[in-house]
Parts: structure tokens; sequence; C-alpha cells
């Protein structure tokens, strides 16, 4: 039996498949760059074949896979074998070198009608078998290199060596580099000139924050946020409330921002206005640089001993067309300063939380583990903020019966 590719090879190879199959099927192209959301016709479609492989996967020809343990009517992507956009596209970035299984075989059978197990016993594609690694072939490319370096060097040594010249040169050099620091001088003040004045029209380091104010602000914060309570494909929405590590560092007046979320990382800055008000401005964290989803937050650095509570212009982060701007209160706590921030991938630890997961490693080499994950606010110990962050705090941008689930309205 001849093995099949694996790893990065294999899912690429079959995404660009199925994108094909899907062009060819429906005449609908998926624009293939660094936006999650292009893809999400692909997993929708995917998904539908994953969370099928628990019942079927005798018919298909697969692994067993076990059955979600309590499915309660929930609807894309919070399904157990639901597949995103961002994981498609990740995978065929070739960024994924260990694929979900589940991945795996719903691109054999969407291609081919089989799981890869099935299709490995009768293979019928051949551009999925493994071959030998090729050697590539690079003497001639390196002597080439090298012989180009070396006529270069004697060309400047043959300048360097030329002896004798005369005044008029030298003085003509002389009044070049004089010309050269005058411009220099003045392109350097106009620059300066014109920061400034950019600096003043869009409000940005106008206030030089204090050490003290730098030493409050700057560390590790855990974030509470209930915007899973406003996601309409959500059916169990109600006081859901997700933890996220903030990780705050000072640098030349202005802060930098970065936030780990559940589901997706945030990038930013922080600045002070005035004295003890702080400007939080955010986006997701992706690989185009492109600004998607901005966020921006206020709140009092002294307003509270035990926690800051920020105002904040939001979203509810729900898929494609539901992800709306909302109103939101969160909540930040301060857990320390000092260390550096790690996300732990592909660890066993990964397959039994079901979370994103979070290791601090502090100054003292001690190591503290934050696990990311939707949960009830009701699960939260400190009850002094769960009033903060319920459904009452949160607020749409236009008005919607329904959305916002209240302990009357909801189901138990």
């Amino acid at each position: 039996m001849q093995m099949l590719k694996t790893g990065k090879e294999e899912i690429v190879y079959l995404l660009s498949k199925v994108i094909q199959k899907h062009r060819e099927q429906t005449g609908q192209a998926i624009i293939q760059n660094t936006n999650r959301k292009n893809y999400e016709v692909i997993a929708i479609a995917l998904s539908s074949i994953s969370n099928e492989l628990p019942s079927k996967w005798e018919e298909f020809g697969t692994d067993i896979y076990q059955p979600e343990v309590k499915p309660i009517n929930q609807e894309y992507p919070y399904r157990k074998y639901d597949i995103t956009g961002g994981q498609i596209k990740d995978a065929l970035n070739g960024i994924v070198s260990h694929p979900r299984s589940f991945l795996v075989d719903s691109c054999y059978i969407y291609l081919y009608g089989k799981g890869r197990k099935a299709f490995e016993q009768e293979p019928i594609d051949d551009n999925l078998l493994a071959k030998p690694n090729s050697i590539e072939e690079q003497g001639s490319d390196v002597k080439s290199d090298k012989n180009d370096k070396s006529g270069s060097s004697n060309i400047l040594l043959g300048n360097t060596s030329n002896q004798g010249k005369s005044i008029f040169l030298w003085k003509s050099i002389a009044m070049i580099f004089g010309i050269a620091i005058v411009a220099s001088f003045f392109y350097l003040t106009h620059k300066t000139n014109e920061w400034n004045e950019i600096k003043a029209d869009l409000n940005i380091l106008t206030y030089q924050p204090t050490n003290a104010e730098i030493d409050s602000l700057e560390g590790v914060w855990l974030c509470y946020t209930g915007s899973p309570q406003a996601r309409i494909s959500d059916n169990n929405r109600y006081h859901k409330v997700v933890p996220n590590l903030v990780y705050i560092k000072y640098k030349d007046g202005y802060f930098t921002y970065n936030r780990f979320g559940a589901s997706f990382n945030h990038i930013g800055y922080l600045q002070f206005e005035s004295p003890g008000i702080v400007s939080v401005y955010s986006k997701i964290k992706n690989n185009t640089g492109k600004t998607e989803s901005p966020r921006h937050s206020l709140f009092n650095l002294y307003a509270s001993p035990n926690f800051l509570s920020a105002i904040s212009s939001s979203w509810n982060f729900d898929v494609g067309d539901k992800n709306m701007i909302i109103g939101i209160r969160e909540i930040y706590i301060k857990q320390g300063k000092g260390g550096t921030i790690e996300e732990v991938i592909n660890e066993v630890e990964n397959a039994s939380c079901q979370c994103k997961i979070i290791r601090w490693l502090q100054e003292n080499n001690q190591v503290k583990t934050f696990y990311l994950k939707n949960q009830l606010l009701d699960s939260l110990a400190i009850n002094e903020i769960k009033p903060l962050i319920n459904e009452n705090s949160i607020l749409l941008s236009a008005p919607q019966d329904g959305l916002l689930m209240s302990k009357d309205t909801t189901r138990r």
C-alpha cells in the first residue's frame, strides 16, 4: 500500500482542490488572501460533512469520531467539529503543520466521496501519494555569486587606490558635503514641524504620563467582557463572559497593547489623554496589517482600587454579516508586572482544554497559566464585577428584541 502525503503538503493540495471544485459547481470564486471571511463558505460546506463523522465514520471510511457530549442545538461555528474560515486560511497558506483530522477527512469526502483511511486503501489521485524528496543543485549559482562579489571588490580597490586627487576635486567634494548637511538640516526641521502638527491634529501624545502612572498601567491584566452575550449565532449566549489576557508595555510616551482572546488576538496602543485618563485603540491581529474590527475604549486609571471599568465601542465578533458594532463595558484586573507572555500551541493540553492557553513566564521563574474560553458569568468568583458586564451593560447600535437575553426569556 502506497503512503499518502501528510501535514502541510497534503492539506494545501486538498484545500486547493476543494476551492477549485466549489468554483466549478457554483461559479463562485474564492478570493484567496489573508481575510478569513473569504473562506467561510468553504468552511461551512466542509463543516456540514465533519459534523456527520461521529455517526457516519464507517460509511465514509475514517477513524472513529466521538460524538459531542452535550449538543444543545448549537449553530455554526460552535459545534464540536465545526471548521472556521480562519482555519481554512491558515492551512491553505501552509502555516499549519498538523491539520485537524476532521478537516482532512472532510476534504477527502468532499472531493472523493470517502475519508482519508478509505482513500489510502484505493488512491485515485497520484498527486496525494508521497514521493522521495528531490535535491536541488545550487553549485553554479553559488560560484557565480562569488565571482560577482570578487569582481565588485576589485573595482572598489581600483577606485580607492587612485592617488593624487586634484585640489579642485577635493573642494568640489567638500562643497557637496556642506550642501548635503544644510539640506538635511532644513529637511529634518520640516519633518519635525510636520510631526508636531500631526500630533496636535490627531491628539497623539499630548500628555506625558508620570512615573507613577506608567507603573500603574504597565503590566499583565485580565480583561473580562460580556460580548458573547450579543452573538446571534450562539443560542446559549445568556450570561456568557470571556476573559482576555492583556500585556501592556510602555514605549516612548505611549503603551503597546497585546490582547489574547479565546478565539483571536488584538494589537494596538494606549495613551494618556490627561492625568489618569487613558484611551485604548486596538484591532484584530492579522497577517495583512489591515485594520479589521477596530475598537476604542476609555477609562479612569484611579476610579477604583480593585479594577478598571472601561467603556468601549466594540463588536460582538460574530460570524459574517452577524458581526455588529456594540457599546460595552469591560473590566480590567491587574495580575502583575514583568516577564514574558507565550501562547501554548500544539500541545496535549490544548486538546483537553478546548480553549486558548496562555502562559505568563514571570521574572521570579514562576509560571502562571490562563485558560481563555467563554464561560458563564455566574461562575466568576468576583461578585462585584458581575452586574457591570451582564446583558444590561451592552448597548446595541440599533434596538433588537430578543438579541440580549434576559432571565425571563431564557429557556432553562
